[in-house]
């Protein structure tokens, strides 16, 4: 049973298309990376999967059920720009809003419940700061306490919402093991990102430019041709991937790239 079943999904903002036709199945366990120019729907693309975004057609499944139905079985690290950082929290109350979503919002956080966003915090190299307003954290340092509230959350699917913007080194190559470690843990992970020199970590990789212009291994999708119908031809983009490219992407040779063509 996939883990993600996209069929078909089309959103439109006032009648203007942003996701057109969109199909892509993603197994249990596996890493995938959606890339994909400014404008191309990627984040929309996460919250049709959130069921948070109506569709307009077509049908996204969950672990085989439909997304009201599985919504405690994913957690979501948002993009900071998108954060209210003036309500009223410490770091610890974020990441304890994990175990809400599992106790329902009427429901008080117990020793349990403390110990798990404690140990979250921990894994994220935050405890030092739990005490700390959000307001008050650096911006790789509230992308740390998100991902805390979603390890908290103990969800089998997470999604990552660029998680590398505006971060610096260290906070980068930390995401970067967690991820890593998550994925040997048995999550689903996926993550909108734009930087292709860590794709090599991915199982798959989704190139979206409102259709999905490819879908496959790493070393299946980026390509030259994909890329130009994907960014348009953008050079710096196009570099960076065929440098990419000649550091170690590894193929997997038991699956087909699917492209669409316009």
């Amino acid at each position: 049973m996939p883990a993600i079943q996209v069929t078909e999904v089309t959103v439109a903002y006032d009648a203007w298309p942003v996701l057109r036709s969109v199909s892509f199945e993603l197994r249990p366990k596996q890493m995938l990376a959606i890339i994909g120019p400014n404008g191309a729907g990627k984040s929309t693309l996460l919250r049709a999967i959130l069921g948070l975004q109506r569709l307009d057609y077509g049908r996204i499944l969950v672990f085989g059920r439909p997304v009201r139905q599985a919504r405690q079985r994913i957690a979501y690290i948002p993009q900071i720009e998108t954060v209210d950082w003036d309500f009223p929290v410490t770091a610890q109350d974020v990441v304890l809003m994990g175990r809400m979503g599992l106790k329902g919002w009427t429901g008080r956080p117990n020793r349990e419940d403390r110990n798990i966003a404690a140990h979250a915090m921990e894994r994220v190299g935050m405890t030092d700061f739990s005490q700390r307003h959000i307001r008050r954290l650096s911006g790789g340092q509230q992308r740390r306490v998100f991902i805390a509230r979603a390890l908290a959350q103990q969800a089998e699917l997470m999604l990552m919402d660029e998680p590398f913007a505006s971060v610096d080194a260290i906070t980068e190559q930390a995401i970067l093991d967690l991820i890593d470690q998550l994925s040997k843990e048995g999550s689903t992970v996926v993550v909108v990102n734009h930087d292709f020199h860590i794709l090599d970590r991915f199982a798959r990789v989704l190139l979206l430019n409102q259709r999905v212009v490819a879908f496959g291994s790493p070393g299946e999708v980026v390509t030259e041709q994909n890329l130009q119908a994907t960014y348009g031809g953008r050079l710096s983009l196009l570099q960076q991937a065929d440098e990419s490219l000649r550091v170690r992407m590894k193929y997997d040779d038991g699956h087909t790239v699917r492209t669409n063509s316009d």
